[in-house]
C-alpha cells in the first residue's frame, strides 16, 4: 500500500500533495515497467520522435531542362503564372527559395496570345521620354500586333516574379517568339501543353 505523502497520485484533487510545499521530497520517478501501459508507450513515443530536417537545394545538384510552350490562345494571365513557376522552379521538389532551381522556357506565337475582356483596348503600358510633357503609352492590343509582340509576355512574366538578383537570374532563362519557330531545336525542349493543364487557361476567341 502507497504512503499519501510519497504517492500524489491517491490524493484527492482538492488536496495538494506535501512534496509541491518543499515539506516532503518529490518521489522518485518509476521506470517504464511499473507504469501503465498507455502512459508507458506516451513516454516511449516522445523520446523516438526527432525532428525533420530540411532539405536544400545545391548548385550541383540541379538539373535544367527545356520547356516550349505554345501561346496561341492561351489566357496572358495563366501563361504568366505558369512560366514564372518553371523559371523559379516551384514546380519541383527540390524548389529551395535561395537557390536558381528554375529550367528553360521557350514561347511561341506570341503575336497570337489571348487577352481576356476589354484589356486589348482598355489596359496600357505608359513610360516617359525623360523631357517633359514626355508621357507615352501603347495599349496591350497594340503591343500585341506591333513589331514586338513578345514584350507583352516579357512583361508579364516580370510582374510575376520578384524583386533582386536571383529573380533576374531566373527571368534570363525565358525566350519569346512571336512566330512559330524558335532556334532551339538543339536542346530538344519538351512540349508543355497549357491548355491540358485547365480548361479555362486557352480561350478560343
Amino acid at each position: 500500500m502507497f504512503d499519501s505523502h510519497t504517492d500524489p497520485g491517491i490524493l484527492p484533487r482538492h488536496i495538494p500533495p506535501l512534496f509541491a510545499k518543499g515539506i516532503v521530497p518529490s518521489p522518485p520517478r518509476r521506470p517504464a515497467w511499473e507504469l501503465p501501459s498507455r502512459e508507458a508507450s506516451e513516454r516511449g513515443a516522445r523520446k523516438k520522435k526527432e525532428p525533420m530536417k530540411t532539405y536544400s537545394a545545391k548548385p550541383s545538384e540541379v538539373e535544367r531542362k527545356w520547356y516550349v510552350i505554345d501561346a496561341e490562345g492561351v489566357v496572358l494571365g495563366r501563361l504568366a503564372v505558369i512560366v514564372a513557376d518553371i523559371l523559379r522552379g516551384k514546380n519541383k521538389p527540390m524548389y529551395t527559395p535561395h537557390i536558381d532551381t528554375g529550367d528553360h522556357v521557350i514561347v511561341i506565337n506570341a503575336e497570337k496570345v489571348h487577352l481576356t475582356g476589354n484589356k486589348a483596348a482598355n489596359e496600357r503600358f505608359f513610360w516617359h521620354t525623360g523631357h517633359p510633357g514626355g508621357i507615352k503609352s501603347r495599349t496591350l492590343g497594340q503591343i500585341r500586333d506591333g513589331a514586338h509582340p513578345d514584350r507583352l509576355i516579357l512583361k508579364a512574366v516580370q510582374r510575376m516574379m520578384p524583386r533582386g538578383p536571383l529573380a533576374r537570374a531566373q527571368f534570363s532563362k525565358l525566350r519569346v517568339y512571336g512566330g512559330d519557330q524558335h532556334p532551339h531545336e538543339a536542346q530538344q525542349p519538351e512540349v508543355i501543353d497549357v491548355a491540358a493543364l485547365n480548361a479555362k487557361n486557352k480561350r478560343s476567341a
